[in-house]
């Protein structure tokens, strides 16, 4: 049975990146993988784990490269499983959405994401699904580096939450249903 779904959340390998807002995208894996009990291994430039939800084949992976180079192992995961690229969704933060909020998109641009960005470079399109997960960008000027690298605030931390299990909940809708399924519950 070939796979409903490959869900690859973006972010930073490390002990010092995981509670970034940049790692969100790990996270919502890390999640995933204990509540479906998937265990995730070490596979090229990625842990990638299969389970089974709704009986659904359903990937989980992180990459191990660095956000701007996640093209990389995504690309590598997608040529070595044979995906259509309509079962491979990329999860990612995103500045541009408010804390708390999800947007969940069949195609489109990086929209500045460095990461979408490699990874639409290496596929050779941006025709791929992307969740984006809202970090926002309360931030001085020049400083972005710095606000993606750091934790949620305390204040922050109830709505990021809220949104990480919106986000699983999106993945298993998708990997269940469809995307348009997804995207009619979660945007």
């Amino acid at each position: 049975m070939s796979p409903s779904l490959l869900a690859i959340g973006l972010g930073n390998p490390g002990a010092k990146y995981e509670d970034t807002r940049h790692n969100v995208g790990h996270q919502v894996i890390d999640a995933l993988s204990g509540r479906l009990d998937i265990s995730l291994q070490h596979e090229s430039d990625a842990l990638v784990g299969w389970g089974r939800h709704a009986d659904q084949k359903i990937g989980l992976a992180v990459p191990l490269t660095y956000m701007n180079r996640s093209g990389d192992a995504v690309a590598g995961l997608h040529d070595y499983y044979d995906l259509p690229l309509d079962r491979l969704l990329v999860i990612v933060d995103d500045l541009h959405l408010p804390v708390g909020t999800i947007r969940l998109r069949p195609a489109g641009s990086s929209g500045g994401h460095n990461g979408l960005a490699h990874v639409a470079q290496r596929l050779g399109t941006t025709e791929f699904s992307r969740l984006r997960i809202g970090i926002g960008d309360d931030f001085p000027d020049g400083r972005q580096s710095d606000y993606v690298l750091s934790p949620f605030t305390e204040e922050q931390h109830p709505a990021a939450r809220s949104a990480r299990e919106d986000a699983e909940d999106a993945v298993l809708t998708m990997a269940r249903d469809d995307i348009d399924a997804a995207m009619n519950r979660f945007n």
